[in-house]
């Protein structure tokens, strides 16, 4: 299944309408789907380097407003969809107390992380913040940082780099969004402790 997504979000890379594939793209993965923007907008920006950053603006901008439709899925369709599943199974307490411990450092640090390595996958973040009331403002503003952060980074290293660069990340993108995780778990870490 997930090898017809994938080739089937790079069928719209090559498409006249491509820039419309990564808008529908970066705005769903933030919410439902399971693929990341980055297999349209890779392919996308190697084709035609020229529009790196027009490219990064549209990724960045409909992923952000997909993170607030995964916010509002949380906040609003949570008590339609998952709170009758959790009576059902008489989980209620356990994820209230769940649901308490998550902090705004917390959601901030998976905010960021999610936004920059995918690492936890940005839906589960975003849906996850709606679901505890996590600040919209807050929320987009980091989201913003993140999102914006991620894809214009990629689409400078790549404009100025070109393909040695993408096969560099792929090579090595468990290695990379690693060390990203872990530098910001010290930026946070520092900032909350010192």
């Amino acid at each position: 299944m997930f090898r017809r997504l994938y080739d089937w979000t790079l069928r719209w890379a090559a498409s006249r309408h491509a820039e419309k594939a990564l808008g529908a793209v970066s705005f769903v993965e933030s919410s439902v789907f399971p693929l990341p923007a980055d297999v349209l907008f890779i392919p996308m920006v190697l084709a035609r380097p020229e529009r790196a950053f027009r490219l990064a603006l549209i990724a960045s901008v409909t992923s952000v407003l997909g993170g607030v439709f995964g916010w509002l899925i949380g906040h609003y369709a949570f008590d339609l969809i998952a709170r009758p599943l959790l009576e059902f199974y008489g989980k209620t307490a356990a994820f209230d107390a769940l649901k308490d411990a998550t902090g705004t450092g917390t959601i901030l640090l998976l905010l960021v992380t999610s936004g920059f390595s995918h690492l936890p996958p940005m839906k589960v973040v975003t849906i996850l913040s709606g679901l505890v009331s996590f600040d919209l403002t807050l929320f987009i503003l980091s989201a913003i940082v993140a999102r914006g952060g991620r894809f214009y980074l990629l689409a400078w290293l790549l404009k100025r780099y070109g393909r040695p660069m993408a096969e560099f990340v792929e090579r090595r993108f468990t290695l990379i969004a690693a060390v990203v995780l872990c530098a910001v778990a010290v930026i946070w870490g520092t900032l909350k402790y010192v």
